[in-house]
């Protein structure tokens, strides 16, 4: 008996019906119960945050502060938590004219006006200085070097004042997870220094992905660490992250030390969003959630890789991500010349880029199964990839073979959000 199911893409709904026997399972994250009360929340946390002082102990009246936040392809509900920050910030005796807002956009693009009110809400838009990082342009100061030979040079707003980092946790292709350190590098450090950092991404003696990076992986993780010594150097003051449920709302905020508040969260993050499966499947159907998890290939193949810890070895994924803002990354299908010519792992070492890895990982990704992807994106430009694109869902379900065969199927409504485990026979 057939089904019918919706998944979000862009900021609406596709809707598929499919044999309900094929279905073995939708993975969703547990049952969270989300923050009731923020602004309860958040002043609970600045008092008794984790691993370091009250907040009230650490700023004062006359302190320059720095607050660092993610750019709009990462929303996590800024606006609601961060006003409560610059409220107490406000009462300590600092004014509005020494906070500053630096948007840690790593090598994204910068921000439209829109966008920066959409971060931080109209209120904070109207009455706080908001500065893009620019990994190229901006003003860069030299902190230290890692022990891993990463020369780290920083957005100077980042130095000589008090910086409070914001931002989400979330799982991570190649840091593990998103949030913490990863707001100081990549977010706010020079292309140079990112791109040496990130190049910890590949084997260093083999023409692949560095097998100790990875979803959730931070314990030996070369690219992890590197960014932990490399956030030492600037040693923020304050840190308040969101982990955000897959309904969109803040499922816990946790704050205090930059770094054991973020590890805590982590743990916590893990727990709630890895989803056990009992065997991976022929067909996984895989949306990123809708916008702006699919706003571009960059931020879509997320979900992508995610769906490839749940399908068998030569089975078959099938994406769902609008991409409006096509590639996300103007360099990226730049990079399917190399690729074509054999030599993407050569090039990529001698100039790593982020979204060259990304396009890298998903090459890795289509090789290991199947891929289709649904999208807006000219199917021309991902066929280098080995990924079969689509413009019509009804052309994507022909090419994924949905329900023309019996086949194991899982379904994946959040697959940026919501990571398989599988721990085989």
């Amino acid at each position: 008996m057939k089904q019918e199911y919706k998944l979000k893409y862009g900021e609406g709904y596709l809707t598929f019906n499919l044999e309900q026997e094929n279905v073995l399972q939708e993975l969703h994250a547990q049952e969270i119960r989300c923050v009731e009360d923020v602004a309860q929340e958040v002043n609970a946390i600045l008092d008794h945050p984790k691993g370091t002082l009250p907040f009230n102990q650490l700023f004062a009246a006359g302190d320059k502060v720095t607050i660092v936040v993610s750019d709009v392809t990462r929303l996590v509900k800024l606006h609601e938590f961060l006003p409560h920050i610059v409220k107490r910030l406000n009462n300590l005796g600092i004014a509005d004219e020494d906070i500053l807002i630096l948007v840690a956009t790593g090598t994204h693009r910068n921000q439209t006006p829109e966008e920066h009110q959409k971060i931080v809400g109209e209120e904070l838009f109207n009455r706080l200085t908001i500065v893009d990082h620019d990994c190229d342009r901006s003003e860069m100061v030299y902190v230290g070097t890692t022990p891993r030979g990463t020369v780290v040079e920083v957005n100077k707003w980042v130095v000589d004042r008090k910086v409070i980092l914001t931002g989400g946790i979330v799982h991570h292709l190649m840091a593990g997870f998103g949030g913490g350190r990863k707001s100081i590098l990549p977010g706010v450090s020079s292309r140079q220094t990112i791109a040496q950092n990130h190049l910890h991404s590949l084997d260093p003696e083999e023409a692949h992905s560095n097998p100790l990076i990875g979803v959730g992986a931070l314990e030996g993780n070369p690219l992890h660490e590197d960014m932990v010594d490399a956030a030492r150097f600037v040693n923020p003051e304050f840190l308040v992250n969101a982990i955000i449920h897959t309904n969109g709302r803040i499922a816990r905020i946790v704050g205090g030390h930059w770094l054991e508040a973020w590890e805590d969260g982590c743990q916590w993050a893990d727990e709630k969003f890895g989803v056990p499966i009992a065997k991976q499947a022929d067909l996984v159907i895989a949306s990123c959630g809708g916008f702006p998890k699919d706003i571009s290939l960059y931020q879509g193949v997320k979900s992508l890789f995610n769906a490839a810890l749940a399908v068998k070895p030569g089975g078959t994924i099938l994406l769902l991500a609008e991409c409006r803002d096509g590639a996300g990354a103007d360099e990226f299908f730049g990079w399917s010349k190399p690729l074509v010519q054999g030599t993407l792992d050569l090039d990529l070492r001698k100039n790593f880029t982020i979204p060259g890895y990304i396009f890298y990982a998903a090459v890795e990704a289509s090789a290991k199964a199947k891929v289709v992807l649904y999208s807006t994106i000219d199917p021309e430009l991902v066929k280098p990839m080995g990924i079969h694109g689509a413009n019509s869902l009804e052309e994507a379900l022909k090419l994924a073979g949905v329900n023309q065969d019996r086949q194991d199927i899982l379904l994946m409504p959040y697959g940026g959000a919501t990571i398989p485990s599988y721990k085989g026979k």
